[in-house]
């Protein structure tokens, strides 16, 4: 319940428009935080002002929550972002920066899914549970 907090001053950011979010499908609905269990994923356009309103926004959650957020732990992931500026954004938010593919949740982000070796790491562990 802790964490509607977090998301209702991201829905207040976007509300005001301090913050874009990312427009995804043919009807462009616009994405800022993916939630699962305790994990957060935010998404927004490549713009530093966007880097500081996530920074407000997620200093201010950890001031009203009592919450402490491990940004030493948390990553960054440009996706068509110059590498300078990713740079900027990691160095601002204080966490490190990965490249995709990666590994979100044991599965990886960014691959083509077209190809076979995306699905076998899947596949493989759908097989053992099955066996079982």
């Amino acid at each position: 319940m802790v964490v509607e907090g977090l998301a209702s001053l991201v829905r207040q950011s976007l509300k005001a428009k301090v913050l874009s979010g990312v427009k995804v499908g043919g009807n462009e609905v616009e994405v800022c935080m993916l939630q699962f269990v305790d994990d957060t994923l935010l998404l927004c356009e490549d713009s530093f002002s966007n880097v500081v309103t996530m920074k407000v926004i997620l200093r201010g959650y950890e001031l009203a929550s009592g919450l402490k957020i491990n940004f030493h732990k948390s990553k960054l992931v440009g996706i068509n972002v110059e590498r300078n500026d990713l740079g900027c954004y990691a160095k601002t938010l204080n966490c490190t920066q990965i490249r995709v593919p990666f590994k979100y949740l044991g599965l990886d982000v960014g691959g083509n899914p077209k190809k076979k070796q995306l699905w076998e790491p899947i596949l493989d562990k759908l097989r053992v549970r099955l066996s079982a």
